[in-house]
């Protein structure tokens, strides 16, 4: 089967063999479409808002919230069990194509309960993407001999998927004032059809390396191993062999931990950020300025990600305790200045981010890729939740600058253990 033969825009005599170089290229660029319109959604700054706007009370919001959450955390192992079993391609594509539909469940029928129903749509949607993009991008880049790229790859995804964040927050305001809420409801529905489109473009296969011709070329046979190179093997099966690598695997259990230490609470602050900013006084009008400001170094992150998976765990070490520094003195500083310290501190919370995603899917062997990778997503939800509770029970004892400086130590607690294992010759 030739490579990439789902294709609608090629040929059939057009979609011959290609050589890795040029299949990664493609990947490449399917991959950036694919991040880029999964986060160009209008709606993502304003649909609190449109909640409020009828008649949602601040607690009703906040329960919407915890229904999208523990659909999440009750959501994300079965749907990374099942990406494994059946189709990774196929569920980033049943993902998009949920959260579409509760983007336009809102705008069309605006109540409580459609709200309730489109944060478990969304839920469901979010669950189904994580994991099996991971795997998916891996296991293609395995095939053709060059998972050397994928943390550059996937660093570059996510800035473009923050840029497109930005985009996305920056033609809110127009496309409301044209057509309201019903407009940004359509434009973010027709935004994540675009992005299932674009995940049936991605390329799936499972089993080794490509093989290649006397010319250098791929010869296109995937061993009877596309993209359902799951099937028949059961869910249970599957399951059992995702924990089993976890609990047998002393650097996949490392990984996994590292992934939910490095993830959650520079995840799970940048929620804050707004009101960090708002703290130091600085006008509502220019808040948003200093929370781009915050996503540049984000943004930057993600495309340094890939020179930064050459440095050990000494290096990366510095790097963590040194980010832990600048976010505190950016917190405590209390002024709009200190956030040109916590650029570059979520830049390197970015980085390490990528580096860790990268190093789970390096020490994976087995065919429970994507069920591993969701696990370490159950613990990142989990913590999450944990940190958005101590961030809530904590605020009404410190201000944002006092909380956020608290928030740094873990990761200066990691770096430390990072420098001892760096020292005892681990990786």
């Amino acid at each position: 089967m030739p490579l990439f033969s789902t294709d609608p825009f090629l040929s059939a005599e057009a979609r011959g063999p290609l050589a890795p170089g040029r299949a990664v290229r493609r990947l490449e660029r399917r991959l950036y479409a694919y991040a880029a319109l999964k986060d160009l959604v209008l709606l993502y700054p304003v649909y609190a808002l449109l909640f409020a706007g009828h008649g949602l009370s601040t607690g009703q919001i906040s329960s919407l919230f915890v229904i999208w959450s523990v659909t999440g955390v009750v959501a994300e192992v079965p749907s990374g069990v099942w990406a494994d079993t059946v189709s990774r391609r196929s569920a980033l594509v049943a993902g998009a194509l949920l959260t579409g539909a509760a983007f336009g469940l809102w705008v069309a029928v605006p109540s409580y309960a459609a709200f309730a129903a489109g944060f478990v749509l969304w839920g469901l949607g979010g669950a189904l993407g994580s994991g099996a993009l991971e795997a998916l991008v891996y296991e293609e880049l395995e095939h053709l001999g060059a998972t050397d790229r994928y943390a550059g790859l996937t660093g570059r995804a996510a800035a473009v998927a923050t840029v497109a964040t930005a985009v996305a927050t920056a033609a809110a305001a127009p496309v409301f004032a044209a057509g309201g809420f019903t407009a940004l409801g359509a434009a973010s529905t027709a935004a994540c059809v675009l992005c299932a489109g674009a995940a049936a473009a991605l390329p799936e296969r499972r089993g080794g390396p490509a093989r290649a011709t006397d010319d250098g070329e791929d010869d296109g046979e995937d061993d009877g191993e596309d993209a359902g190179g799951g099937a028949g093997v059961g869910y249970g099966a599957t399951l059992r062999a995702g924990l089993g690598e976890v609990r047998r695997i002393p650097a996949v259990r490392y990984a996994v931990l590292a992934v939910i230490v490095l993830t959650t609470v520079w995840g799970s602050l940048d929620e804050y950020v707004p009101l960090l900013a708002a703290a130091t006084g600085t006008a509502v009008g220019d808040v948003p300025l200093l929370v781009l400001v915050v996503y540049a170094g984000v943004a930057v992150g993600g495309v340094l990600a890939g020179r930064a998976r050459r440095c050990g765990a000494g290096a990366t070490a510095g790097l963590l305790a040194g980010a832990a520094l600048l976010m505190a003195a950016g917190a405590l500083s209390g002024s709009a200045l200190g956030f040109v310290l916590l650029a570059p501190a979520f830049l390197v919370f970015q980085l390490t981010d990528v580096v860790a995603d990268t190093r789970l899917q390096e020490s994976l062997t087995g065919r429970a890729r994507a069920t591993v990778t969701s696990l370490a997503g159950l613990g990142t939800e989990l913590t999450t939740l944990l940190v958005y509770g101590l961030y809530g029970a904590a605020s009404g004892h410190a201000g944002h600058g006092t909380l956020f400086a608290l928030f740094a130590v873990p990761y200066a607690v990691f770096a430390a253990a990072l420098a001892v294992r760096a020292r005892r010759g681990g990786p």
